[in-house]
């Protein structure tokens, strides 16, 4: 059974296949912003992308391509290389290192190719050449250039973006122009090189417009026409990049190439934490780094992270945690009982169905416990493996991860249980603030409690 996959531009379900005649699949995805860590999620697009990698590495083997890039200079690790004093090198290098880390904790394999923005300026500064040669992109007063919407007659195909919604004042409108400045021409137009400032400090570098920087679209489009060609097949990333940016990526990509920029487009949904949407003002967003503090596993994250279908939207709750660490320990415990040989794949086809069919991670998950629940001798080892890798599941066992609770904490909590069991509803109040006060949250359950460090 091929992989069949949604196509975000023609809203239906399409086969991969190579389009080339090598016959290499050629894949790219939208990397991170490099400079703070990337968020769980962040990591859910990540996660989901690798499973993808997984089965293209299984269908197409040693005929696949994975382009994912880093951006490394923008708004955001600017100001953070500002605010502290260090050289954006500097800033994006220590982020880039953090999140190589945090992506082979949860077991993703790495891109064949990973560029980075401020190593591929020659190249965006060519392709906006192009551009401007051929009347898709115009230089502003201020030396910055933008793409000139209203030139490409195929803008909107991918997002369904009609021309009442790119109006001035528009929510859409004003997306766009968040991160550009006010010198173009038309509100719906993006910046592909954006003039230096003051604020940009040293990190600035030459073109015929100008000194400055590329704008945040170009990137991607230069990038993968240099490391995949000029037409791709399969472009994906999170639901929030559909528009602008892969809308803009596609305008820029075909006027200057003259080419289908990618065969097929896949977007993963948003996640929500205890049914709101993450934020540090909610202080539900969470980094691996936080869960782990909280005694979770990097491969209980990946679990759960692939629990719900990628195209729906995924409640995240420490709960859901918790019972992810119990699904990994019942694959562990029944990984142990397999033979080394025995029957071929056939057992598992049914799991590999399920994501052959749209990426139905929930399914395959059900698939595989039914398959424990029923006991059948039929499965070994090899076939029951290649279902781990393709979902990215490393069962090797791992040492608990613990967070020290201090003694007086844990008294706290323990005369707040009692209080609470009392139905002595002012003490259990009261000792619960000197718990937050303390730094620590404590966390009722039907049979007692938890105490998680509250974060900073």
């Amino acid at each position: 059974m091929p992989i069949q996959l949604y196509d975000s531009l023609e809203r239906k379900l399409k086969p991969l296949a190579p389009s080339h005649p090598d016959g290499v699949y050629r894949f790219y995805n939208c990397g991170p912003t490099v400079y703070a860590p990337a968020h769980i999620g962040n990591f859910r697009t990540f996660v989901v992308n690798d499973v993808l990698r997984r089965l293209l590495e299984l269908e197409f083997p040693g005929k696949v391509k994975h382009v994912r890039n880093l951006t490394d200079v923008d708004d955001k690790t600017i100001k953070r290389a500002r605010d502290e004093g260090r050289s954006l090198a500097e800033v994006t290098q220590q982020w880039t290192d953090k999140f190589h880390a945090d992506c082979d904790a949860l077991n993703c394999l790495r891109p064949h190719v990973e560029p980075t923005a401020t190593g591929h300026i020659k190249e965006q500064v060519d392709m906006i050449d192009v551009l401007m040669k051929k009347g898709n992109a115009y230089r502003a007063a201020d030396g910055s250039v933008y793409f000139k919407v209203s030139s490409f007659d195929g803008y909107g195909r991918l997002s369904r973006v009609k021309e009442r919604e790119l109006q001035v004042g528009s929510a859409l409108s004003h997306k766009s122009q968040a991160v550009d400045a006010d010198e173009k021409e038309d509100a719906t137009d993006f910046a592909l090189w954006k003039a230096h400032k003051a604020e940009d400090g040293a990190n600035s570098w030459d073109s015929p417009w100008g000194p400055g920087r590329p704008g945040w679209h170009i990137e991607c489009s230069a990038m993968s026409k240099k490391h995949l060609g000029d037409t791709i097949d399969l472009h994906t990333g999170g639901e929030d990049l559909l528009f602008p940016h892969h809308e803009n990526e596609i305008a820029q990509s075909e006027c200057c190439n003259g080419a289908l920029f990618a065969h097929h487009w896949y977007h993963s949904k948003h996640l929500l934490v205890d049914g709101a949407k993450m934020s540090k003002s909610l202080g539900n967003l969470y980094t691996l780094d936080d869960l782990k503090a909280k005694g979770f596993s990097p491969m209980a994250l990946r679990y759960a992270l692939l629990a719900g279908h990628p195209r729906k939207q995924l409640n995240f709750t420490l709960d859901g945690l918790h019972a992810a660490e119990s699904a990994l320990k019942t694959l562990r415990e029944f990984r142990a009982s397999l033979p080394h040989a025995g029957a071929a794949h056939k057992t598992f086809g049914h799991v590999l169905s399920e994501l052959h069919n749209d990426l139905n991670t929930p399914g395959a998950f059900g698939a595989i416990f039914t398959i424990i629940n029923r006991k059948s001798g039929e499965v070994d080892l090899e076939s029951f493996d290649r279902v781990m890798f393709a979902l990215g599941l490393d069962l090797k066992p791992v040492e608990a991860i613990k967070t020290d609770v201090p003694a007086a904490i844990t008294a706290l909590a323990d005369k707040r249980w009692a209080a609470k069991t009392a139905k002595d509803w002012a003490a259990a109040d009261a000792l619960r603030k000197e718990i937050t006060a303390a730094g620590w949250n404590m966390k009722d359950a039907k049979d007692g409690y938890t105490l998680e460090p509250l974060k900073k």
